[in-house]
């Protein structure tokens, strides 16, 4: 009874383990050719899994699961409002981008039917790093959600571009993994245990404190925070644009979204030992992130350093602490992925002569040739940017708000002069697309692609005030205890 309580609990990822498992053994059965029809399901059981976490949300209450007299007495596995909320928004981003993919991968020539398994399995790693209550669960998660990363960064066999993206995550994404078990090691030593229960109990050393200062590298390279960013330009470059798109909002809200967790539950007692890094480590995104974007003309190279600075604006949540920052970070990285995956459909959306746009000069007078897209990108990018009256600008003010009220008004500075040098990027994309005059013609826009532009555009579009308000009211919930 107790193994079926445990499996209730984890609904969202029995649904996707369900599927995953049945859908290899379909694809193995059928190829390829089934390989459209293996999509729109993995779409809807990421949806399923998506409305599972939410209606767990509603219940408002904390769950352990999976606990073991000899490794974990507290629960290997715990749900939480926190995790849910996270749980249900990237289950939800991941559903949508494969949803939108398969226009890209038809053109591209990679429609075969791994690709939304490792996408399935994915976000299956991003559920269960989430609910992760041990660092061993943790690790498993983390491993799970990397190790199809690596491969779909890689998906497009006859690019060496897309190769060298695989390549790189692969060799980065293995240092990485290597101080998260350094650091794992070090605080089950010094702590005793490796339930976040344990470690939150321990007494404050200095052994802890190197185990935590590892921890916090590893997941800041799974984050892209700097300065563990540098794999992500050239990936975001390199791996197919229908793999960034999920790349930049499922597994980046689940990322931060666990950092937040770990910090605030495992080492929420020893804020002191790890508020000022993270701090530093938030004000050196928003800077490299803001100031590096300035100097690329790739579109994908300089979403992927928008992504970097606007990580760091989320850290500036995690580093003001669990009472004023939980709220903060989930409505911050939820109305930013929701406004990236719109950003990156309308790239998807974007083709020339059959090749995918790849520059700002591409965007050209793009008002003129797609005027809905141009005006849809014109809003997504406003929010990216914090601009009011644009949905993204309360996120923005939720965590600069949560920063001043802890004191860290310096950081607040930090990330309001990187708010207005990111204004050099992201405001000439737009004069790109409406001042500039227009090229060739672009092609035909996909149908499910134009769709996630409209709709990301109405969530984010200007005061919608009782989407934001419930947003707020929703978030306020999910504050760790």
């Amino acid at each position: 009874m107790n193994f079926l309580a445990d499996i209730t609990n984890a609904l969202p990822e029995t649904i996707l383990v369900a599927f995953g498992l049945s859908a290899l053994l379909l694809g193995a059965i059928g190829g390829d050719r089934i390989s459209g029809l293996l999509r729109l399901l993995a779409s809807l059981a990421l949806a399923a899994a998506s409305a599972a976490a939410f209606v767990q949300f509603g219940r408002g209450e904390a769950i352990s699961a999976f606990a073991s007299a000899e490794l974990s007495p507290n629960g290997l596995y715990r749900v939480t409002q926190f995790t849910l909320f996270a749980k249900g928004v990237t289950y939800a981003m991941a559903s949508l981008a494969l949803f939108m993919s398969g226009g890209f991968l038809k053109s591209a020539q990679m429609e075969r039917y791994e690709y939304p398994l490792l996408v399935t399995f994915g976000s299956l790693g991003a559920g269960m790093m989430l609910s992760a209550n041990d660092l061993m669960t943790l690790y498993v998660g983390i491993e799970t959600l990397s190790l199809s990363s690596y491969v779909l960064a890689a998906f497009r066999r006859d690019s060496i571009m897309s190769a060298e993206a695989g390549l790189k995550y692969f060799v980065l994404g293995a240092l990485a993994s290597g101080l998260l078990l350094y650091g794992s090691a070090l605080v089950y030593g010094f702590s005793g245990g490796t339930g976040f229960e344990v470690i939150a109990s321990a007494p404050t050393s200095l052994g802890l404190i190197f185990g935590l200062v590892f921890l916090i590298c590893g997941l800041s390279f799974k984050a892209s925070a700097a300065p563990f960013h540098i794999w992500t330009p050239d990936v975001y470059e390199g791996a197919p644009s229908a793999v960034v798109a999920f790349f930049s909002t499922a597994p980046k809200i689940a990322a931060v979204a666990l950092l937040a967790n770990v910090m605030f539950v495992a080492f929420g007692p020893h804020i002191d030992s790890w508020q000022m890094i993270i701090a530093i480590i938030s004000a050196l995104s928003m800077l490299i992130g803001a100031f590096g974007a300035l100097m690329q003309n790739s579109i994908k190279r300089i979403l992927a350093y928008s992504s970097i600075s606007n990580v760091g604006f989320a850290l500036i949540a995690i580093a003001a602490g669990a009472e004023l920052g939980s709220a903060a970070v989930l409505v911050y990285m939820t109305l930013y992925v929701i406004a990236t995956l719109g950003i990156f459909a309308g790239v998807l959306a974007l083709r020339r002569g059959g090749k995918a746009i790849d520059t700002v000069a591409d965007l050209n007078g793009l008002v003129k040739t797609k005027p809905g897209i141009a005006l849809g990108l014109l809003v997504l990018i406003f929010s990216v940017a914090g601009i009011p009256p644009a949905a993204g600008f309360w996120g923005k003010l939720q965590v600069f708000t949560a920063g001043i009220e802890s004191g860290m008004l310096w950081l607040v500075l930090v990330g309001a002069l990187a708010s207005v040098v990111s204004l050099g990027y992201y405001l000439r994309l737009v004069w790109a697309m409406f001042m500039k005059p227009a090229g060739e013609p672009m092609d035909r826009t996909d149908v499910s692609v134009a769709a996630i532009v409209a709709i990301s555009t109405l969530v984010v579009f200007p005061i919608l005030t009782i989407g934001i308000q419930f947003l707020l009211s929703a978030a306020a919930q999910a504050v760790v205890g």
